[in-house]
């Protein structure tokens, strides 16, 4: 079995992309409230600042701050992927994902691939440019013209430094 090496440096910057199994689904953006709901509550669990957030119908870019002496981001996504997969399947949503051997042998029920893909931010620069790459990324995609049109970004609530709890629009 292969070992993930991640970088973890309390306090650290951290840019993240999370994304769904199924890349056609809507399931992020169909169910925003749900999506909101479990990240609000795990910022309230474990702490972190969010410099930037925009969730695309089936991936999420984020670029987080944790607290000084903090490094565990990988608890943090684990579980707002848990209560997102769990809100979703209690209401009956479902995932519209067929279940591979591999993911029943480990217990993967839920919409989400298996990792999340993280980066390290070195310093101002390449903290700048992550964040425009999360507020950028609905244009790449072909899902609005102007950064600003999509609804689930930080773009409108957040600048380098910010730390609102409602960067999801709560």
């Amino acid at each position: 079995m292969p070992e993930y090496r991640r970088r973890h440096v309390p306090g650290g910057s951290y840019f993240f992309t999370v994304n769904l199994e199924d890349r056609e689904s809507r399931l992020l953006v169909e169910q925003i409230d749900i999506l909101r709901s479990a990240y609000h509550s795990v910022w309230k669990e474990h702490p972190f600042t969010t410099r930037a957030i925009v969730i695309l119908p089936d991936h999420i870019h984020a670029v987080w701050t944790l607290p000084s002496g903090d490094a565990d981001f990988s608890t943090r996504w684990k579980k707002i992927k848990a209560r997102f997969s769990r809100a979703v399947h209690s209401r009956g949503l479902g995932y519209g994902i067929p279940l591979s051997p591999s993911r029943i042998r480990r217990g993967e029920t839920g919409p989400w691939q298996r990792r999340f893909w993280e980066h390290t931010i070195r310093d101002q620069a390449d903290l700048a440019h992550h964040v425009a790459y999360c507020h950028s990324n609905p244009v790449w995609h072909g899902l609005v013209s102007e950064p600003g049109d999509w609804p689930y970004s930080s773009i409108k609530r957040c600048k380098v430094g910010a730390n609102p709890p409602d960067a999801l629009g709560r």
